[in-house]
């Protein structure tokens, strides 16, 4: 039996062993109507789902995975990492093969499957972009570029993307768009369907913008008012973004673009809708990120905030395997006006570390991609082959997390959080809450300490790979909840004083119910805390009580 062959028949029996709770749940969703969406308050952000919040541990397909006869090669995948939401396509050629004429024979057996399995799903819309080109618009589309222009290059060629700039692509994706999202409204009452995507990392490489005359008209002209009104600026665009006019430019006509799609979507069915970025460089100067321009960059996501009203959300697509880059990008995104979703992320075994981090910038959703059977790899982005340690390297932290999701969210919505991973800045790897201290550090075994003078040890086995992470949560003055792999985590006095040490005074493992309830399972003590608190490969939560006494 192969490797495949041997995930498949776990995954099927695990699946089978979850029916009877699956179709509970789907029960229940059928039950309540309330719509999706992303609340805001005190700058905090939660999805909610059938009115609370939802914390999205997600897997996305590959890209060709979204066809019913392909279906049985991702559901082992879902159930094997334990994850609660699929992301998979929905391609325009797919539905729309013959303009006018709509086939939805593939949602027909995407949503009751999910349903059965108890899984929520986000549509991945490939439209007018997919990976900035017009790969998955239809054949009618692709071929007649007097209809549906292409972007000009600057000596007047014709360029691989479409262009932003012409109604006639505009109105025939949002046609098929709205096309969607009837079926929505009308085939999923009960919204496993939670999120929509539309367009997937939108823009352009290889130039900036478009340079037909129309483009060149327009970037000639003074910034839009509104755009002019949300950011202070004013003049033409170079005199208004400098070095970043071109890529601000093209942000601003996609994003108006995409906008106006999202909008006559949302009419139909208003599901929350967000955009992924092709990202640069976190640390680049203005103008000179790298990423696709015309997409939610960072350095232009105030300019899609303006643009882009009907889209909920911007979020960056990570495979950059530093430490230091993945927790800028979500510092970047992390925003009092923007929930912080990862929509993609790589697959290998030393990403799944930055889950830690994500969850303390209070993430709404995570997933890496090509989560499936199909044997496809794109590797380097990802791993080379989905093997068990890789697979284990997600599993073992939404087999954790998934349980207590909707507690962690609700929680996470209402309290302070902090998370870091092996390889952050060190100045990452510390945190003060009111009183408290919260310190990361990695390379140590459970016991002891490899610094100590007395009790010598070699190096354990990840000391130099890179695993291991915690997120934090500050739920009361003198109390956290921490959940972690493969790190040390030490709570100490913010400031120390000669009238009281702090100590821990309880270490709880346990679990989080739906309310945010803790559920306590058993007490650490001994040499479970001697040195900290050592979590290892296998992930837990702990509610750690602190306290002082006088000396």
């Amino acid at each position: 039996m192969t490797p495949l062959t041997r995930l498949t028949a776990i995954a099927f029996a695990a699946i089978a062993s979850t029916a009877i709770a699956s179709i509970a749940i789907a029960s229940a969703q059928a039950r309540d109507g309330a719509l999706p969406r992303i609340a805001t308050e005190n700058g905090r952000h939660a999805l909610m789902i059938d009115d609370a919040p939802f914390l999205m541990l997600g897997v996305q397909a590959n890209n060709s995975s979204n066809y019913p006869a392909v279906l049985p090669q991702v559901w082992p995948m879902v159930e094997r990492v334990h994850a609660n939401t699929l992301e998979i396509p929905v391609a325009w050629e797919q539905i729309e093969p013959v303009e006018g004429q709509f086939d939805f024979s593939y949602l027909d057996a995407l949503l009751p499957q999910a349903r059965e399995r108890g899984v929520r799903l986000v549509l991945l819309w490939f439209g007018t972009w997919k990976n900035t080109s017009p790969g998955y618009v239809p054949t009618w589309v692709k071929t007649d570029n007097q209809r549906f222009p292409r972007m000009r290059t600057k000596d007047g060629k014709a360029h691989y993307a479409l262009s932003p700039h012409h109604r006639n692509t505009l109105e025939a994706d949002k046609k098929a768009f709205v096309a969607l999202m009837r079926y929505l409204k009308e085939r999923d009452p009960q919204h496993s369907v939670i999120m929509v995507q539309p367009e997937n990392e939108v823009g352009v490489y290889g130039q900036n913008r478009d340079h037909s005359p129309e483009a060149n008209r327009l970037f000639a002209a003074p910034i839009p008012q509104a755009l002019g009104q949300a950011t202070g600026k004013r003049g033409t665009w170079t005199q208004a973004f400098g070095e970043g006019a071109e890529q601000a430019f093209n942000s601003w006509y996609t994003a108006r673009y995409i906008d106006e799609i999202a909008a006559a979507g949302k009419a139909v069915k208003d599901l929350p809708m967000f955009t992924n970025a092709a990202v640069g460089d976190p640390f680049a100067p203005p103008g000179k990120s790298g990423g696709a321009s015309g997409g939610p960059d960072w350095q232009v996501i105030d300019v899609w905030k303006a643009a882009a009203p009907h889209i909920d959300a911007v979020g960056p697509d990570l495979y950059g395997r530093d430490a230091k880059n993945y927790l800028k990008f979500l510092d970047h995104y992390d925003r009092p006006d923007n929930a912080l979703i990862v929509p993609e992320t790589g697959n290998a075994a030393e990403f799944a570390r930055f889950l830690w981090p994500a969850l303390g910038y209070n993430m709404i959703g995570w997933a890496p991609f090509g989560m499936d059977l199909t044997g496809y790899s794109n590797h380097p982005l990802g791993a080379a082959e989905l093997d068990p340690a890789t697979l284990d390297a997600f599993a073992s932290k939404y087999r954790l997390l998934a349980p207590m999701a909707r507690g962690w969210a609700r929680l996470a919505y209402r309290h302070p959080t902090w998370g870091t991973a092996k390889g952050a800045p060190e100045e990452q790897q510390t945190r003060q809450f009111g009183a408290w201290r919260v310190s990361a550090k990695y390379g140590e075994w459970q016991f002891g300490s490899m610094d100590s003078p007395w009790l010598k040890a070699s190096p354990p086995p990840t000391a130099d790979q890179p695993v291991g992470g915690a997120a934090v949560i500050h739920i009361a003055p003198d109390q956290f909840l921490v959940a972690g792999s493969d790190v040390r985590i030490s709570f100490a006095k913010a400031e120390e004083s000669a009238s009281a040490t702090g100590l821990m005074l309880k270490v709880e493992e346990g679990t989080l119910a739906d309310d945010g309830s803790f559920r306590f399972r058993r007490m650490w003590n001994g040499d479970q805390t001697d040195y900290g608190l050592n979590f290892t490969r296998q992930p837990v939560l702990l509610r750690v009580t602190m306290g002082t006494y006088r000396p």
